[in-house]
């Protein structure tokens, strides 16, 4: 009795790689042996445009905020800057929390 799962005949091993889809490589003088003849096009999605951008964005942004280190610093050095422990804690468990849903999501 002769069986065929996925183009491969019963009592016959498939070969390493078997059903897989692999991709043609193209030699510089054209196209290969058996290629067909129509281009293939990638489709980017608006999502996709609108994360480039952004991403383009940040990119240009500075990496310190100079205007917030000034105000610090002179808030610093008059006196005037008050540490919060009540709100520093509060953002350090809601880091915590985010990181830990984070996790949970992989």
């Amino acid at each position: 009795m002769s069986s065929k799962i996925n183009g491969v005949e019963g009592g016959r091993p498939a070969s390493p790689g078997a059903g897989r889809v692999s991709q043609r490589v193209q030699p510089q003088g054209g196209e290969p042996a058996g290629a067909p003849a129509a281009a293939e096009s990638v489709h980017i999605t608006d999502t996709a445009s609108q994360l480039a951008a952004l991403e383009q964005a940040v990119r240009e942004l500075p990496a310190v905020d100079e205007a917030r280190v000034a105000t610090l610093r002179t808030a610093i050095e008059q006196g005037t800057y008050t540490v919060s422990p009540d709100k520093i804690a509060d953002h350090l468990l809601t880091l915590e929390q985010s990181l830990e849903a984070a996790g949970r999501r992989k």
